[in-house]
């Protein structure tokens, strides 16, 4: 690495990034895309749907519990492999689910092998953008890696009902999984970390580390034992640990819920299923791309102002938190025309793309690199059981409701719950942790 000319192999990095979590979205939608045709060849109810997807979220959570700290111990290149084997054969074996003699076991149990391997994405992937970039940049090459799964949501519409009408819904999971497969060769040949990368020049890698905070006063330093193992119960000790683990429990469900539930509401609301929904979805999803990429670069404009980066983030969060409270008038507006669904859902789910990228960022700001995936899986944990309680909740809901003839009442409940969500987990996050107070393990 005795270039001197600037490489920018980071942004190589943040590509493969970026298709992994296309990847994993596309694997993780297939199910509700085809949830109004496995519902009527399974007679599966929305609560039958809301357990296989709530046993989804419920695994996510216990195996995120665990997967940083095990992308932590293996390192980030074998951790992120094994993470995409598993969950691709989770995918694949969904489409074996009704050799079970219970569907719901069959597809609960695919469901969980996905989970499982899913859970290693978002911690590998943060680990990774804190070895390849410096600090102020984290949060934009976040938005633009954690786009893959608006990406991946837009692809999805398009890609599994047209397999399913041409080869059956089998293939959709067999074919769909097996795209992981292929990610997984460019990433073994083309990742290594900075310092032993060929491709990463000097200057490059000096600029990688050049983690040089400005701020107006003295930033706070929590020291734990400097130098030292951390344990991972250590972790849960520090008021940073749970003011993200809380951020991710209110707000995670919320996209989630989006993702599994959309297909479900435009065949309630418009009785549209099947490729009819391919427009509608795709579009939604591309207007996240903006959140996500554009939500990302919000925070460098109060950090540019001489603000620190915790304190810059957070208040670019608050903006952002605002923007779901729209999601409120999708009841009142939505009768008019499916278009109006669209946008308002668009708004709020690009809103949690904007939230996604800096919440995950603030980990960095307060974690030294060895702990990141570790904190962000104590993170996901929480935020997959918030996701599971918001997903059966949904699924009993409906089934409530529609009993009764108001299915629509069910999501207008629903939609006030993702719409407050955010500006509830800003206010918590904030109070627990008010300035940057980073912590040295």
């Amino acid at each position: 690495m005795n270039n001197i000319k600037m490489s920018n192999y980071r942004w190589t990095i943040c590509a493969l990034l970026f298709f992994a979590t296309t990847i994993n979205y596309l694997d993780r939608q297939v199910l509700s895309l085809l949830k109004p045709l496995l519902s009527k060849e399974f007679g599966w109810s929305d609560s039958d749907y809301g357990t296989i997807v709530g046993v989804f979220s419920l695994a996510y959570a216990f195996s995120m519990l665990f997967a940083g700290r095990v992308i932590d111990y293996l390192g980030t290149k074998a951790g992120y492999a094994w993470s995409i084997i598993l969950w691709s054969v989770g995918a694949i074996v969904h489409a074996f689910a009704h050799f079970v003699p219970s569907s719901i076991l069959g597809f609960s149990l695919g469901r969980t092998v996905l989970a499982v391997g899913e859970s290693g994405n978002f911690p590998a992937a943060i680990k990774t953008t804190a070895e390849y970039f410096p600090k102020k940049d984290r949060a934009l090459a976040t938005g633009i890696f954690n786009s893959g799964a608006n990406v991946g949501a837009i692809l999805a519409p398009i890609v599994v009902p047209w397999i399913a009408e041409q080869w059956g819904w089998q293939w959709a999971f067999i074919g769909i999984g097996a795209i992981g497969f292929i990610w997984l060769i460019f990433w073994l040949f083309l990742y290594e970390i900075p310092s032993k990368n060929k491709n990463v020049s000097q200057a490059e890698y000096e600029y990688i580390h050049s983690d040089e905070i400005q701020q107006h006063e003295p930033i706070e330093v929590e020291k734990v034992d400097e130098g030292r193992k951390f344990t991972y119960l250590e972790c849960f000790q520090f008021k940073q640990t749970w003011a993200f683990a809380f951020g991710k429990f209110m707000t995670d469900g919320v996209w989630w819920f989006f993702l599994f539930w959309l297909p479900a509401y435009f065949k309630a609301q418009y009785n549209m299923e099947g490729t009819a929904i391919s427009l509608p979805i795709a579009v939604l999803y591309t207007i996240t791309m903006v959140g996500s990429i554009g939500g990302g670069a919000f925070p460098t404009y109060f950090i540019n102002k001489g603000y620190d980066a915790y304190t810059g983030r957070m208040k670019a969060m608050f903006v952002i938190a605002l923007f779901p409270l729209v999601v409120l008038l999708t009841p009142y507006l939505s009768q008019f025309s499916y278009w109006w669904a669209v946008a308002l859902i668009a708004i709020g789910a690009s809103a949690h793309q904007a939230w996604s990228a800096n919440i995950f960022t603030t980990v960095g700001d307060m974690f030294p690199k060895k702990a990141i995936a570790t904190i962000t899986g104590i993170g996901g944990m929480a935020g997959g059981i918030g996701s599971f309680l918001l997903s059966k909740g949904a699924g009993m809901l409906f089934d409530h409701y529609s009993a009764e003839g108001h299915i629509q009442t069910g999501y207008s409940i629903m939609f006030i719950l993702c719409a407050l969500a955010y500006i509830i987990a800003w206010v918590v996050m904030k109070a627990l942790v008010p300035k940057m107070k980073p912590i040295e393990l």
